[in-house]
């Protein structure tokens, strides 16, 4: 208390102390003002009227001293709010029963890798949208990587708002997006027909039976290393994809990425050629197709793979690209061929096929001179004219002036 009882007093020569009684506990707070007589005397008006809201039960600590250790100790000692790191846990443990084990690790990662050592400090109120735009336009990553992040952090804010611990979700309708310069080309760098024979002539016979399969199915990896026996149907000539495995799942198969993802893939000549090269390897030895070489078990992940694709690539003398790139040579072989892009999408597991014409239009064909003949061959006979030469001219005529 200050000498003269009116609770506030010089702290230095930038800063007048206030003095007050909050909740049984003496609360001492610094102003910076520089201690004039003039800012003495409004400083204590301003404890004035922190004495009546403490009267009148309508005193909020946070408001007045936002940055003060003590706004944080009455908040979490009253029971209205948590810190950020406790709200995150808590919520990450109960999305684990709901969630595919791929989806969760992706949701762990962010949580506990980026949010968490960011914001963890903070009590869940002071989280703003402003430090969340600051904190993205700092990082390196692209678009698609910050609206993950941005994906996580509203789902665990509804839910925030949800158990109300929260009045507003400060990231609806809101995603923040750097701008970037249009790429020349889409990350599609697929394999020609020469590096792909490069491919399977050093490849071991039952790898290459998986990688030839891959080349001609344009399946994920992930779904390929979760299909068995049983999803063949050589009679009808359809694989039936119904689940992943991914490196998350720890060998327990999940759905597919997607709903549309759960297809038929029509057997080509190529693929069958893979499966019956491959039916004395694996086919009486238990459900899955393909197996690791190394283990003679089911692959666990796509990380197994990788490895081996890495050494494969190398001895074939063919420049590096990520296993996912056969998907890609699948989809442009199929494109460049004529094939429907509505039929490539149903085999790859788009919802329509309008990616594949945007991100694989480079490969298909070009309209040639007889485009439209076939459609004039079967739809175009038997058409006759329902006027006179003399009256077309008139109306061809009137429509021209």
């Amino acid at each position: 208390m200050s000498r003269n009882g009116s609770g506030v007093k010089p702290a230095s020569k930038s800063s007048i102390q206030i003095t007050f009684q909050y909740q049984g506990i003496r609360c001492r707070e610094n102003i910076q003002l520089k201690p004039t007589p003039a800012n003495l005397k409004r400083v204590e008006q301003q404890r004035a009227a922190i004495i009546h809201a403490i009267d009148q039960g309508t005193f909020e600590y946070h408001n007045h001293f936002p940055d003060s250790p003590r706004a944080k100790f009455f908040l979490t000692s009253s029971g209205q709010t948590e810190y950020v790191e406790e709200y995150l846990t808590r919520w990450l443990k109960s999305q684990k029963p709901i969630l595919k084990a791929s989806s969760y690790e992706g949701y762990r990662k962010v949580v506990d890798n980026l949010v968490i050592p960011k914001f963890g400090n903070l009590l869940l109120p002071q989280w703003r949208r402003k430090d969340v735009k600051e904190w993205l336009e700092g990082m390196g990553c692209g678009n698609k990587r910050l609206a993950n992040i941005q994906s996580v952090i509203r789902k665990a804010l509804s839910d925030a708002v949800d158990d109300e611990l929260l009045d507003i979700n400060f990231m609806t309708d809101y995603c923040y997006q750097r701008k970037v310069q249009v790429k020349e080309e889409e990350d599609i760098d697929p394999f020609t027909i020469e590096e792909q024979q490069s491919i399977l002539a050093k490849c071991s016979k039952s790898m290459a039976n998986q990688i030839k399969f891959a080349f001609w199915t344009g399946v994920r990896t992930s779904e390929l290393i979760a299909l068995n026996w049983g999803d063949i149907d050589f009679v009808r000539g359809y694989i039936r994809v119904r689940r992943a495995m991914t490196q998350a799942s720890k060998g327990q198969a999940e759905s597919t990425k997607t709903a549309s993802g759960l297809r038929e893939i029509k057997i080509l000549k190529p693929t069958l050629e893979a499966l019956q090269a491959q039916r004395p390897h694996t086919f009486l030895k238990g459900d899955p197709i393909f197996i690791n070489p190394g283990t003679g078990q089911r692959w666990t992940g796509d990380q197994q793979i990788r490895d081996a694709w890495i050494r494969i690539l190398k001895a074939a003398g063919v420049r590096y690209r990520w296993p996912y790139q056969t998907r890609h040579t699948y989809a442009s072989m199929m494109v460049s061929a004529g094939e429907h892009p509505m039929w490539v999408a149903k085999q790859m597991g788009h919802r329509d096929w309008t990616m594949i014409a945007k991100i694989y239009a480079k490969w298909m064909p070009d309209a040639d001179e007889n485009a439209g003949h076939k459609a004039e061959a079967i739809f175009g006979t038997g058409l006759t004219n329902t006027h006179s030469p003399g009256k077309c001219q008139g109306i061809c005529k009137s429509a021209n002036k």
